[in-house]
C-alpha cells in the first residue's frame, strides 16, 4: 500500500489536509510554544514533580551481558534518556525479574550480583545526561520497569514459552503443545515474590518508582486476557485482574512510601499474519476467545469497559501513574508500533499507520475522560516524525493525556524533547523514519539501536547483519 509518511508534508496546512482525508480525530498546533507551552508545564503526581510534559518509555536493549549485567551500550543508551531533557523517564529499562522471564538473553534480570550496584549505575547515566545539556541532574523521577516476558520468553537462543493460558493462535504461533500446562496459581505467586525482591533492589539503587508491566503480551497483560484459565488468576474479570491488584499490594507492603505506576496494553486486537499474496497484515481469525479489552466476536474493534473498569481499580489503589499502549509487537505490531516499514517477523502495512496513531490518540482520550483522577502517558507519536510535537502539544492543550512518551525516536535523535523545549530547530536529519531496525535485528539476536541513523550502530559490525536481513525482506 502506497502513502505519504508525514515527514513529507512540509506545512501544517498540507499534513491537516492529508489527516482530513484518512479521517481522523489527529490534531496539531501550527506554532509550537517550547518551555512556555503545554510541553513545558510542570506536573506533580504521588508526590514526584515532572519539570516537563515528556517521557522516555522503557525498551529492552539487547545489550546486557548473558548474565544480566550492563555493558558500555546500555550505559549510552541511559545516558541519552538524561540527554533527551524529559521530565518522566519511565522505566528506562524492561528489567526482568527472574532469569527464566528474559525476553532475550542479553536482557537485565535480577541475579546473584551486584545488582543493586549495576542498577545505581544507570541512574547516575541518566543523572550525567542532564549535566552535559545543562540540566539539573534531579530533573525529574527516574523509574524501573519491572517485567516477566511469560509466553515470549527467550532466555537463552530459543523461544521458552510460561504461558498463563493457552491461546490456539499464539500456540501454534510459537509452538506450544495444547499438553503444555500453563503457569500453575503458585508458580505465579512465586513470580510475584520475584517482582517484589526486584522492586525492594530498585528501592536501594535509589528509583523513584517501579513500572509494574502489563502490556505487550508479556506475562501480566496476557493473564488480564485470560478468559479460559481457571482458579484464582483467569476467567472472569474479577480473576484476570486479580494477579495485577495483588502484585501492586505485595509491593506496596514491601516497600512502603515507594510510587508503583503501571504501563498497560489498555485495548488489543486478533494476532494478525501476512497475506501470504500481497504481505500485508491480515487477522488471523474471524473471532478471538482472548485478549484484554477486544471485542471477541470482531476482534480487530476495541472493547473499552473492562480497561476502564481496571483503570478505576487502579485509581481506587491510589496507583495515578499510568501508561498506556496497545496491543503487542509480537502478533499486532501494526496496532501496537506504527511504522512505515515492518520488522522482519512483521508485515507490511494495509492502512496508512496514521490510522493507528489515532488509536493510540483516541483510546487514551477515552481513558482521560472516564478516569480523570489517574495521569497517563501516551503512546503512538513517533511515526509523527516532525509533526510529533505539533501534535503532542495540541493534544496536551486540549487535556486529553497528561504526558507525551517516545521510544523509538529517543534512539535516533535522544535530543527531541530538550530541542522542543528550548524552542530549536529539529534536527530533521536524525528523526526516527520508523524503518523498524530497531526490532528486526533484536528478532536475530543483535542489539537494538537505530542503525540507519545513530554511527554508534550504523557503523557497528551488526549493521552489515542488518542491511543483508532488510535486503531479503524486501525481496
Amino acid at each position: 500500500m502506497n502513502f505519504k509518511a508525514p515527514g513529507s508534508f512540509k506545512t501544517p496546512a498540507a499534513f491537516r489536509a492529508r489527516l482530513a482525508e484518512l479521517d481522523l480525530s489527529i490534531e496539531l498546533d501550527d506554532t509550537l510554544e517550547g518551555a512556555e507551552g503545554p510541553l513545558g508545564a510542570p506536573l506533580e503526581v504521588s508526590g514526584l514533580l515532572l519539570p516537563n510534559r515528556f517521557a522516555v518509555h522503557p525498551m529492552e536493549g539487547w545489550d546486557g551481558t548473558r548474565g544480566g549485567s550492563p555493558t558500555t551500550r546500555t550505559f549510552r543508551r541511559w545516558r541519552n534518556f538524561g540527554r533527551s531533557g524529559a521530565g518522566l523517564v519511565w522505566g528506562g529499562e524492561a528489567f526482568a525479574v527472574t532469569a527464566e522471564g528474559r525476553a532475550n538473553p542479553h536482557q537485565l534480570h535480577l541475579h546473584g550480583g551486584d545488582v543493586t550496584g549495576e542498577l545505581a549505575l544507570l541512574i547516575d547515566e541518566v543523572r550525567a545526561g542532564r549535566r552535559e545539556m545543562g540540566l539539573a541532574s534531579d530533573a525529574g523521577p527516574i523509574g524501573l520497569q519491572l517485567t516477566h516476558s511469560g509466553r515470549w520468553a527467550r532466555p537463552n537462543d530459543g523461544a521458552e514459552p510460561l504461558i498463563a493460558a493457552h491461546d490456539p493462535l499464539l500456540d501454534a504461533r510459537i509452538g506450544v503443545s495444547s499438553e503444555t500446562p500453563p503457569l500453575s496459581d503458585t508458580e505465579l505467586e512465586h513470580i510475584r515474590d520475584h517482582y517484589v525482591a526486584a522492586a525492594q533492589v530498585a528501592v536501594r539503587a535509589g528509583f523513584d518508582f517501579v513500572d509494574l508491566k502489563a502490556c505487550h503480551g508479556y506475562l501480566v497483560h496476557e493473564l488480564l486476557g485470560a478468559h479460559s484459565r481457571p482458579g484464582r488468576y483467569g476467567g472472569d474479570f474479577a480473576g484476570r485482574t486479580r494477579f495485577l491488584l495483588e502484585l501492586i499490594d505485595a509491593v506496596r507492603a514491601a516497600c512502603p512510601g515507594l510510587v508503583v505506576g503501571v504501563r498497560i496494553s489498555l485495548a488489543d486486537v486478533v494476532p494478525h499474519r501476512a497475506d501470504p499474496l500481497t504481505k500485508e497484515g491480515r487477522p488471523a481469525a474471524r473471532a478471538w476467545a482472548h485478549g484484554f479489552g477486544v471485542d471477541h466476536d470482531s476482534p480487530t474493534h476495541f472493547a473499552l469497559d473492562e480497561p476502564m473498569q481496571l483503570l478505576a481499580l487502579l485509581a481506587a489503589r491510589d496507583v495515578r501513574l499510568i501508561n498506556v499502549t496497545l496491543g503487542s509487537p509480537y502478533y499486532n505490531p501494526h496496532l501496537q508500533r506504527p511504522a512505515a516499514y515492518p520488522p522482519s517477523d512483521g508485515y507490511q502495512p494495509f492502512a496508512d499507520p496514521l490510522v493507528h496513531v489515532a488509536r493510540h490518540l483516541e483510546v487514551v482520550r477515552e481513558a482521560k475522560a472516564r478516569v480523570p483522577e489517574v495521569v497517563i502517558v501516551g503512546t503512538g507519536y513517533t511515526y509523527l516524525m516532525e509533526w510529533l510535537p505539533h501534535v503532542a502539544q495540541a493534544e496536551l492543550r486540549a487535556g486529553r493525556v497528561d504526558v507525551v512518551g517516545i521510544g523509538r525516536m529517543v534512539l535516533s535523535y535522544p535530543e527531541l524533547p530538550a530541542d522542543v523545549l528550548a524552542g530549536r530547530e529539529l534536527a530533521r536529519k536524525r528523526i526516527c523514519r520508523t524503518f523498524s531496525d530497531c526490532t528486526t535485528a533484536p528478532r536475530h539476536g543483535l542489539a537494538s539501536g537505530c542503525y540507519p541513523l545513530d554511527p554508534a550502530y550504523r557503523d557497528a559490525a551488526e549493521a552489515t547483519r542488518v542491511k543483508a536481513l532488510k535486503d531479503a525482506l524486501r525481496k
